[in-house]
């Protein structure tokens, strides 16, 4: 299992980044690992992400979900991997601290992991942080 834990303070209200991150067509304007939405209804979606140069489909499903301060995704990758996303929005000084969490679990057990961490390193860490400074820039922007 991986995870990745980051945060970033926007300079906007937690409804406006809300409205943003749950809205599924708008993937493509800050998760820097998405390539298409294939297809999205009330609280799942289907999305084609790219790592490494290789595409892979991620069938999501909203867990959790507490308008405009927590949402957990679950999602199902190929092999039987297995994702868990969580964001937590807190107000701070008229802004908002996006808190990311991402939970991967590889296939074939220990020896997945060990696969993943070989071809993956540490790609996800730096993909979230540059994924929430492509949402800071687009949020604040308006």
């Amino acid at each position: 299992m991986s995870e990745v834990i980051t945060s970033i303070t926007i300079d906007a209200p937690p409804e406006k980044v809300w409205d943003v991150i749950m809205d599924p067509k708008r993937l493509g304007e800050w998760v820097t690992i998405h390539r298409k939405l294939n297809s999205a209804s009330d609280g799942e979606m289907n999305q084609t992400l790219c790592l490494r140069g290789v595409n892979f489909h991620v069938q999501w499903e909203l867990e959790d979900c507490e308008a405009p301060s927590h949402a957990v995704w679950k999602g199902r990758g190929p092999a039987r991997s297995h994702a868990e996303t969580e964001y937590r929005l807190t107000a701070v000084d008229g802004g908002t601290r996006f808190a990311y969490r991402n939970e991967f679990k590889a296939p074939l057990g220990p020896l997945g992991a060990v696969a993943s961490r070989a071809l993956v390193g540490g790609l996800p860490e730096r993909e979230a942080k540059a994924t929430l400074r492509k949402l800071k820039e687009l949020v604040e922007r308006g």
